[in-house]
């Protein structure tokens, strides 16, 4: 511990450190239980997820393959549908983490292929995959979200660690070394004016 002079001003300044800094820990203790709440949820949302998204996926595969069977390779099909532009990226806070919201806006579903040269396994098909690309979204957000969070609970669990492992013992220590060095201070001045008094008393009687 660097040598701090015992002082009231010191002590207190070195109390009111203390007390700063057990109130950050309590916060940062607090803010970290919400962050672990918060990413909780969203982990059990991200399994929800991913329990769907493979099967939905190997239904649109599945579905596809007989698109493809029945009508040859449809990449020329697929090139008529126009791109999905819908896809937003917004944020939301979370005891300051910026947490994304993805949406994906609601596609026409309309057929751009045409009736006449194929059938209802590429409507399938279409239909399928753009399922799957929605539950593709929501994963992708989920675990973002749930990066972001460890990521920040991480540094908030270190944060508290250093409040409550070094920086409140050192000053309860300082504390209590200046406590105790301005009691010892104070009752050497009371015994040094005993001596006085009991002098003067003494000199007095002669």
């Amino acid at each position: 511990m660097a040598q701090i002079f015992p002082t009231k001003a010191n002590l207190m300044a070195t109390q009111k450190s203390l007390s700063l800094a057990k109130l950050g820990y309590e916060l940062m203790d607090r803010k970290r239980n919400i962050l672990v709440r918060e990413m909780m949820q969203l982990v059990d949302e991200a399994k929800e997820v991913e329990s769907t998204i493979n099967e939905a996926y190997k239904k649109a595969y599945a579905s596809l393959q007989k698109a493809n069977i029945t009508l040859g390779r449809c990449s020329d099909y697929a090139r008529t549908v126009p791109l999905d532009e819908t896809l937003k990226v917004d944020y939301k806070s979370v005891m300051g983490v910026e947490i994304p919201q993805i949406t994906l806006g609601e596609q026409d579903m309309k057929n751009y292929y045409g009736f006449d040269t194929t059938n209802s396994y590429l409507d399938e098909a279409y239909f399928n995959f753009n399922e799957a690309k929605k539950l593709s979204v929501k994963l992708v957000e989920t675990q973002t979200s749930i990066y972001r969070l460890a990521d920040a609970i991480k540094k908030t669990q270190k944060r508290a660690n250093a409040l409550n492992n070094i920086m409140i013992p050192k000053f309860t220590q300082t504390v209590k070394f200046i406590s105790e060095a301005l009691d010892e201070k104070e009752r050497e001045d009371f015994t040094r004016l005993k001596v006085v008094k009991s002098t003067k008393e003494k000199a007095k009687n002669k």
